[in-house]
């Protein structure tokens, strides 16, 4: 669940949409689809530019990049030559310019506020049409260092920064900001997917990377108010993408008339049918990074758990995060460009980005996909705090085990996707 607390003096652990096109127009000139490196390639790139903090425990490694505002940029299960996981973007970072639309290092954990378009978007100045050339990260999410609390443990690295930001109406806020990326043991696995997901992965011919951020909000100005607008914490993860991965989203499964659509996917307009398709278990999504595209499930079909498989590289991707039990009774916030949203507390708790070319002619972003989650919204006090966990756990394996860790944590047959996505 999410926590909401009064702030005692002490630290507290902590769409995609407008992404990809605006940071396509202002960096259209790259070439955005990378080059694959193995994790020890991939760390010694990013620390030929900024400081890594490494968590390692065998041949699970975490890199984190605190003065890209503490992401998590990539991770591995198979040590220094193992596959590495995060999308990490050469070209952006390789030319040390900087961009205002959005600095777009790449990687597999990041922590956004919520939201991106309305009257109450921290994007858009107020008064501004909400379009591509307004469309503005906040320099608080988009530029500065996350500095490190205390000494990294070696399985944990807490930070945290002070933000300011202006919403669409105005409205000022002022927020401590704290980030912990810890690695995961059996019992947090336990917890997060179940205890027999648990003990499938625990046995060592499995190769596996687990780790949560612990993201944290704290108002440090004025009460906030639904009127003025809130802010949630939205957490985004950039997946190298291959033509052989699917997204899975589980959902809750009920009539339309009671709890709406299955899926949302017109943020870019029609989404092809060979792209997402909707089972009775889940819906599953092509992340292949071929085809701009968005998806997200809503406050009452949403659970708190959703995935990938990759097929070709026989690789099974896991996200949990903390959600209220009630989802549906809580404030999520709206990210559609629009103005004035006629609810704006109506928004998604998960998503699914793929990247693609947003125009004809058009270079996409890069060769990735996302997996989303958000934080409810919530009117805090001053001094009250919002904190939301969001764990990853990347798994290699034979092709039975990952089929039946699919069937325990997702609710679905890794064969029946292949067949339902590709035909085969």
């Amino acid at each position: 669940m999410y926590i909401v607390r009064a702030w005692l003096g002490r630290s507290v652990p902590m769409a995609k949409a407008a992404v990809a096109a605006a940071v396509a127009v202002s960096i259209s000139g790259f070439n955005l689809k990378g080059e694959e490196m193995s994790y020890g390639e991939a760390k010694q790139f990013l620390e030929r530019h900024t400081k890594v903090v490494e968590l390692a425990d065998g041949d699970a490694h975490v890199a984190v990049c605190p003065e890209w505002q503490g992401r998590v940029m990539t991770s591995t299960c198979g040590g220094p030559g193992g596959s590495s996981f995060g999308f990490i973007h050469r070209e952006f970072i390789e030319s040390g310019r900087p961009d205002a639309h959005f600095n777009n290092y790449g990687g597999e954990d990041r922590l956004w506020l919520s939201p991106e378009g309305g009257q109450f978007s921290l994007w858009f100045a107020p008064g501004a049409e909400q379009n591509l050339d307004n469309w503005f990260t906040a320099p608080a999410m988009n530029e500065g260092a996350f500095k490190i609390r205390g000494e990294p443990s070696g399985r944990s690295c807490r930070m945290g920064r002070r933000m300011k930001l202006q919403n669409a109406s105005a409205t000022q806020f002022k927020l401590g900001v704290t980030r912990e990326v810890r690695l995961l043991d059996v019992d947090d696995l336990a917890e997060s997917f179940g205890r027999p997901a648990a003990e499938l992965v625990a046995v060592p011919a499995v190769k596996k990377v687990g780790y949560e951020t612990v993201n944290a909000i704290t108002n440090r100005g004025e009460p906030m108010s639904k009127e003025k607008g809130l802010v949630s914490i939205w957490m985004l993860g950039m997946m190298n993408a291959a033509a052989e991965t699917v997204v899975i989203v589980p959902y809750k499964q009920g009539d339309e008339s009671e709890l709406g659509p299955v899926v949302k996917s017109d943020y870019f307009g029609e989404v092809p049918a060979e792209r997402l398709k909707i089972t009775p278990e889940a819906i599953l999504f092509r992340g292949d990074g071929e085809f701009r595209s968005k998806i997200g499930t809503s406050e009452r079909r949403a659970k708190n758990v959703l995935g990938s498989i990759d097929f070709g590289s026989g690789t099974l991707t896991l996200v949990h995060f903390t959600m209220p039990d009630d989802p549906d009774k809580h404030d999520y916030m709206n990210n559609m460009w629009e103005l004035p949203q006629a609810e704006p507390y109506t928004g998604d708790v998960a998503n699914s980005y793929n990247d693609g070319p947003p125009a004809p002619g058009k270079k996409g972003l890069g060769a990735f996909y996302e997996i989303e989650s958000l934080s409810p919204a919530v009117a805090l006090a001053a001094g009250e705090s919002l904190t939301h966990r969001h764990r990853t756990l990347h798994v290699q394996a034979d092709p039975a085990t990952l089929a039946r860790l699919a069937r325990l944590a997702l609710g679905v047959d890794l064969e029946s996707v292949r067949r339902e996505m590709f035909g085969r």
